[in-house]
């Protein structure tokens, strides 16, 4: 086709189009209907949504209506039940004035009368009445009302008796009950007629209605909800099932597109075809709402793989009613892509044939097969020009190539290696091995085999043979005559060979065993070396660290004697002087503790220091030793508090012990601030004394923990760089800690504080001596 717009073919799916065309699959099933929730909501949106609000206007029209009807009618009653009641009492007035005994004598005859008249019902109450109002006759007397008070027994009612029948009927109450009454006079007030009925009787008939229309409505209204409910509810159903139904119309055509395959439906009989989108991606054409005739579909194939009118006839003519055919199409940049089309006659009886069926992009397919081919190709030609023999069996042992380098040297002619051919009768056909020998392969049973022949005219080959992964073998056959030649030569140089290696393998062995000891002896020497080289730089740094400490307290002391021997600033007893001498004590004091320091540690180190074990009463020797910092602590508002247990007991050198614990509080004070705060804790754990000192001072950096506790170091930051000292209390400490088979332990927070840990054993032990290392 020239133009991509050439096609015309429908958008969608084939199904989609079936739909369009009134026609599908299998008796024109509608596969693809438009979904019944839109024909019933999608098409009027607005009426959709307008159908509970018209029921429920519905349903309050009709409430409405139905309320006002009633309204009309309970006012009809009650103005029907006033009229009654006006006219019955004036009747009985009117016969009671006509004859005045008719109320003495006759009065349960006009009474009866009037009811009768006016169609009174049982809850109709009538009564006469004196001028006092006292009733004198009355009816029904189930009431009891005769010989009472009227205007004592109605509440509410003095105007009828004040005015008569000009009052009209009223609503009064009689025993907490509301009734009508009316009551009429005669022209000389002697008597009284009076009508009365609860409203309770009244309305009785007009409630009834009502609950009637109230039981109808909700009916009506039930009847409508469920009607709407299902409505909506068949909707959503409709709705859910179009979402299920689009959502795997989406996965069909998510699988047709990623593998590459059109869905394609053919019309023999209106000549049309119908493509999915997917078979227009493959090809490259924009997709159109139109159908393709067969003039369209056939310019796009490629003339050398047939005729698609030819085809379409055989389907007609019944001839074949499948199609399974590999065939070239033009792609829309002009290239041909190869596809392999594959459908099948819906219903081979019916009169109207139509195909459907799938193609498939197969052009990699096809360019592999050719690749393969030239491969294979390559392969035998490489094969056929080695200067080994090669041979391919298949796994049932039959041949399946050879080259002519085999044939020649099993002495066989082209009949004899035709494809196909069994290894037993080829084997029969060779020539004869003057011998044959089989070699070990380093590969084990896996490696395959290996066989050294000589042939009848003397060569010599290596036959490797390895097993394929079909379950075939394959064998190559090298000729190693000349190897074979060579090989006594090489077996007797072999011999002399051997002896003089076995002379040089002796002075190697003795070479490397005095490498060995000079390695060891070197290894040896550096690791000293390293230590004394250690132990030097620690020693220099620490006289460099002393020279200032030593000095400073010696220009002291050496500058306030000369300043007191000189007497410059008078007499010595004057104040000045006074001054310059406690500076000269503090100097001497500092000066000896640091000499203390050094010669402690020396003596440890020259394991000079002796260990007198004791039982010691912990809790004492403690306080004692806050005692001796107190004052220190004090000056720098620090407070120290002490946690231990009045009965903690444990065997060791009080002296050393009581070092450790000068030595780390006087650390603990001197690195904490103002205003802070030391713990001192002590407890039994695993047989052994835990004793920890905690403050929250300075803190050591994380990089100088590793130098802490080593004799002659000192470790500097910005917080305690200012504070003078030996920088052997942690080492003494630590030192005297581990001659009582202990250990200290530090960790610290830069900024947050320390946490100084020493572990004592309690057992009672056998004194002894012990260098620090």
């Amino acid at each position: 086709m020239a133009k991509a717009d050439a096609w015309g073919a429908p958008g969608g799916t084939a199904f989609e189009r079936r739909e369009a065309r009134g026609d599908g699959l299998a008796g024109n099933t509608r596969l693809i209907a438009e979904p019944a929730y839109r024909r019933l909501l999608a098409a009027e949106p607005l009426l959709r949504r307008s159908i509970p609000a018209l029921i429920i206007l519905f349903l309050v029209v009709i409430a409405a209506l139905r309320v006002l009807s009633l309204m009309n009618e309970r006012d009809e009653v009650e103005r029907d039940t006033r009229a009654i009641l006006s006219l019955a009492a004036g009747q009985m007035a009117s016969a009671m004035a006509a004859d005045p005994n008719a109320a003495s004598t006759g009065a349960l005859d006009l009474l009866e009368n009037a009811g009768r008249l006016g169609a009174m019902g049982r809850s109709h109450v009538l009564a006469i009445t004196d001028d006092a109002f006292k009733i004198i006759a009355v009816s029904p007397l189930s009431t009891g009302w005769q010989g009472r008070s009227l205007d004592s027994l109605v509440q509410g009612g003095q105007p009828l008796f004040m005015f008569g029948e000009r009052a009209g009927v009223m609503n009064v109450s009689i025993g907490g009950q509301n009734w009508y009454a009316a009551v009429s006079l005669t022209a000389s007030r002697k008597n009284a007629a009076a009508v009365l009925v609860p409203q309770e009787a009244v309305f009785d008939s007009w409630r009834k209605t009502v609950s009637l229309n109230v039981t109808l409505f909700v009916l009506t209204a039930g009847v409508l909800i469920i009607i709407l409910y299902a409505y909506f509810g068949q909707a959503a159903r409709a709705q859910a099932a179009d979402r299920i139904y689009l959502e795997a119309h989406q996965r069909i055509d998510m699988a047709l597109v990623r593998g590459r395959c059109g869905l394609w439906d053919w019309d023999m009989v209106r000549g049309k075809m119908y493509w999915s989108r997917s078979m227009y991606d493959m090809l490259g054409y924009e997709p159109c709402d139109t159908m393709l005739s067969f003039g369209e579909v056939d310019e796009i194939i490629h003339p050398e793989d047939g005729d698609l009118f030819d085809l379409a006839n055989r389907i007609v003519e019944r001839e074949i009613d499948h199609i399974d055919q590999v065939f070239r199409m033009r792609h829309a940049d002009g290239q041909w892509v190869w596809m392999r089309a594959r459908a099948q006659v819906i219903d081979p009886e019916a009169p109207e044939i139509q195909l459907i069926g799938i193609a498939v992009d197969v052009t990699e397919q096809r360019h592999l097969a050719l690749r393969s081919e030239a491969a294979d190709l390559r392969l035998r030609t490489a094969i056929e020009n080695i200067n080994e023999s090669f041979v391919l069996w298949d796994a049932s042992e039959h041949l399946i190539m050879c080259n002519s380098k085999f044939q020649k040297d099993n002495g066989l002619s082209d009949r004899d290696v035709m494809p196909g051919a069994a290894r037993t009768a080829l084997e029969e056909h060779m020539l004869a091995f003057a011998s044959e020998r089989r070699l070990a392969n380093s590969n084990g049973p896996q490696g395959g085999v290996t066989l050294e022949r000589q042939l009848a005219d003397g060569r010599w080959l290596q036959v490797n043979e390895l097993r394929t992964r079909d379950g075939g073998t394959v064998s190559v056959g090298s000729d190693i005559t000349q190897i074979k030649l060579h090989q006594e030569k090489l077996v007797d140089s072999e011999r002399r060979l051997m002896a003089t290696i076995h002379d040089l393998s002796l002075a190697r062995r003795a070479e490397e065993e005095r490498a060995r000891e000079l390695v060891e002896l070197n290894r040896k020497y550096m690791k000293e070396t390293e230590r004394a080289e250690a132990a030097n730089r620690a020693k220099s740094e620490f006289l460099a660290n002393m020279s200032h400490e030593l000095r400073t307290p010696l220009n002291a002391i050496i500058g306030f004697s000369e300043l007191m021997e000189q007497g410059l600033f008078g007499p010595l007893g004057s104040p000045r002087y006074e001054e310059y001498a406690t500076d000269i004590n503090g100097s001497g004091k500092y000066l000896l503790g640091v000499i203390n320091d050094i010669l402690d540690m020396s003596k440890i180190e020259a394991g000079q220091f002796s260990v007198d074990r004791e039982e010691i009463d912990l809790c004492p020797l403690i306080k004692e030793t806050v005692r001796v910092v107190s004052l220190q602590a004090a000056e720098k508002s620090i407070t120290v508090e002490t946690r231990i247990a009045d009965s903690m007991r444990l065997y060791a050198d009080r002296r050393a012990i009581k070092q450790i614990v000068i030595n780390l509080l006087s650390n603990a004070v001197k690195f904490t601030g103002q205003g802070g705060h030391i713990s001192v804790r002590a407890r039994n754990t695993s047989g052994a004394l835990v004793l920890t000192i905690e403050d929250n001072g300075c803190g050591i950096p994380k990089e100088a923990l590793g130098k802490l506790g080593r004799p002659f170091e000192q470790v500097q930051n910005q917080f305690s760089k200012n504070h003078a000292g030996s920088g052997l209390g942690l080492a003494i400490s630590r030192s005297l800690a581990e001659l009582q088979g202990g250990a200290l332990k530090i960790r610290s927070t830069e900024g947050v504080g320390t946490i100084v840990s020493v572990r004592i054993p309690v057992k009672k032990a056998t004194p002894a001596v012990k260098a620090a290392a």
